[in-house]
């Protein structure tokens, strides 16, 4: 990527802001590849999701902002340390769901949120904004317009464990397979 960087108009010319796209656009490719249980197909995705990592990287390497891929590798292997103590400590576990809330709580401790929307990405898509703020504001739901009532349907899957996002995905697909 340092010879890119150096070598190609293209790529010395771009920055994070100019990237944003591509990260967004790769990984909803990824998320396709999946959902069509193509492997072959997400190890291609998956690579081109890389490479945007990659790229990232090498932009604040040669900008000069203090970190490299490297530090990128390190920070996932840190976080991934610390936690997994079941696996690099001495805590017990029995089951996913008690990995996950250790993995949750050990989450918030690091980051120390002043709010409990703090850190969800203003750009998710909207199903997905609205099922992360409900699973952490404990509020009915007030008014009723449409965003009020999709946002009860919303919390109405969440209490029947469905992701609305896939279930909404899903419904589309039906209804475009029978057009």
């Amino acid at each position: 990527m340092r010879r890119l960087r150096a070598e190609c108009p293209w790529t010395r010319e771009q920055t994070h802001e100019s990237l944003r796209r591509y990260v967004i656009e790769e990984a909803y490719e990824t998320a396709e590849a999946i959902d069509l249980a193509d492997s072959e197909h997400l190890r291609e995705e998956l690579g081109d999701l890389l490479m945007q990592v990659v790229i990232h990287a090498a932009i604040a390497e040669s900008d000069g902002e203090g970190w490299t891929t490297d530090d990128v590798v390190r920070g996932i292997a840190d976080k991934l340390i610390h936690r997994s103590p079941h696996v690099f400590g001495d805590v017990t576990v029995s089951s996913a769901a008690e990995v996950d809330a250790n993995w949750q709580r050990l989450k918030g401790e690091r980051k120390q949120r002043r709010h409990p929307l703090e850190g969800i990405p203003a750009d998710l898509p909207a199903l997905m904004a609205a099922d992360k703020v409900l699973g952490r504001v404990d509020a009915p739901v007030e008014g009723d317009d449409l965003g009020a009532r999709l946002l009860r349907l919303v919390a109405e899957a969440r209490a029947a464990g469905v992701d609305p996002e896939a279930e909404l995905r899903a419904a589309t697909r039906r209804h475009a397979d029978r057009a």
